[in-house]
């Protein structure tokens, strides 16, 4: 176990090298981070070998550095902040997520149409694709501090895009496993998965409210929000493993509503004062949740990706791009949202890939083994392809807008 700690902190050292030599390039850092997970990870040198990833305690590292960057999300749900955007947030976060799953839906619908796949198959595709990778984003937020209104919208848009990605994936997943006779995760434990997290995190949340509102010093502050991850976290860990074995709460989701409810407890000089403390962990919880991004990842799919890989890309880039250009056009909201919020909503794959293996186990239940290799090779090899497309595009959205 200690040499396999050594080889992930050698793989997060020489990720962190990469990023700095790809950001001479003036490209994200991010995209520097994600190549060497790929690289050190077991589809190619497997210094971060498969038994590794699937070892409890990276697990559990991961676990926590996913609650903990919930805090970069939290600190934005302000109500003083959010109360001047809310009905336009809602209905633009709307728009791109179910706009995206629509239009992916529809298409993946006609195609499978007319080559004989059960057309219940074009729903599966855009349940995965509605859904966003906020880590890609908010580390070139981190990285290239970026400000302005399409930052503004999309931190607390990633939150909401979230919860209506979760929402709609287990729906679609539900109404897969009646069509495959397959027992899965009921309707009635969608809201569970919603808000048992948010409750959770909120009680804790509160609990260190009460206490950072005291707290005077770095060392205190500190210690109270690694100490309130690590309960949230626990306690996440508890319930599903021990309480809901066949559903999955999101720590993110956990982390950010931790966040939100001391956020919106003390006053806002100190909030970032205790957004400034914990920066250089969030910078290291980045790192690390990206190179896991990056791990699984295999390049070979690069080269043998097929016509729906392609179609599932164009697809869900068309769905967020103008899905969220309605929604900021309706609601009147600034023209750089308009025209760029769209490009910052790419990055996919961390969610695409926890979603695609639910899905399959949902099919394998039911004995379509040949729909799961269709799924698996399509998502998998677009995880690939779209996360180094989406990264570059992502940073050019927030460029173009005058945000960098």
């Amino acid at each position: 176990m200690i040499l396999h700690v050594l080889f992930w902190l050698a793989t997060l050292l020489i990720a962190f090298v990469a990023g700095k030599m790809v950001s001479k390039l003036k490209l994200p850092a991010i995209l520097g981070w994600l190549i060497a997970g790929m690289i050190f990870g077991p589809n190619a040198l497997a210094l971060l070998p498969q038994d590794v990833l699937d070892a409890a305690w990276y697990k559990t590292i991961i676990m926590w550095m996913q609650c903990a960057f919930g805090l970069m999300l939290g600190t934005e749900l302000v109500w003083k902040r959010i109360k001047n955007y809310g009905k336009a947030l809602m209905v633009t976060t709307l728009t791109q997520s179910l706009g995206t799953f629509f239009l992916v839906s529809l298409v993946f619908g006609i195609v499978f149409q007319c080559v004989g796949i059960p057309v219940y198959l074009a729903f599966v595709f855009g349940g995965i694709a509605l859904a966003t990778a906020p880590a890609p984003a908010l580390s070139i937020v981190s990285e290239f501090h970026t400000k302005g209104p399409v930052t503004d919208t999309l931190l607390p848009m990633a939150v909401l895009d979230d919860i209506v990605g979760i929402a709609v994936f287990f729906t679609v997943n539900a109404f897969v496993a009646s069509n495959v006779s397959s027992g899965d995760v009921s309707l009635i434990m969608i809201p569970v998965m919603i808000l048992l997290p948010v409750v959770v995190g909120a009680l804790v949340g509160f609990l260190a409210g009460l206490i950072l509102q005291k707290a005077k010093g770095k060392g205190v502050i500190l210690l109270t929000l690694i100490a309130g991850i690590t309960i949230t976290v626990v306690i996440g860990y508890i319930l599903n493993t021990k309480v809901f074995t066949n559903i999955a709460l999101n720590y993110m989701l956990l982390g950010v509503s931790f966040t939100a409810a001391f956020a919106n407890m003390i006053p806002e000089d100190k909030l970032e004062a205790v957004t400034s403390y914990f920066q250089p962990i969030l910078g290291i919880c980045l790192l690390g949740a990206i190179v896991d991004l990056g791990a699984p990842l295999d390049y070979h799919l690069i080269l043998g990706a097929g016509l729906y890989t392609f179609i599932y890309i164009a697809a869900r880039a068309l769905g967020k791009y103008f899905g969220a250009r309605f929604g900021a056009k309706w609601m009147k909201m600034p023209e750089t949202v308009q025209k760029y919020l769209g490009f910052t909503l790419l990055p996919h794959s961390g969610v695409s890939l926890v979603f695609t293996g639910i899905i399959c186990a949902t099919l394998e239940g039911g004995g379509e083994s040949e729909l799961v290799v269709i799924v698996k090779g399509t998502i998998a090899a677009a995880a690939v392809i779209n996360e180094i497309i989406a990264v570059i595009m992502a940073k050019k959205g927030f460029e173009k807008a005058g945000e960098i």
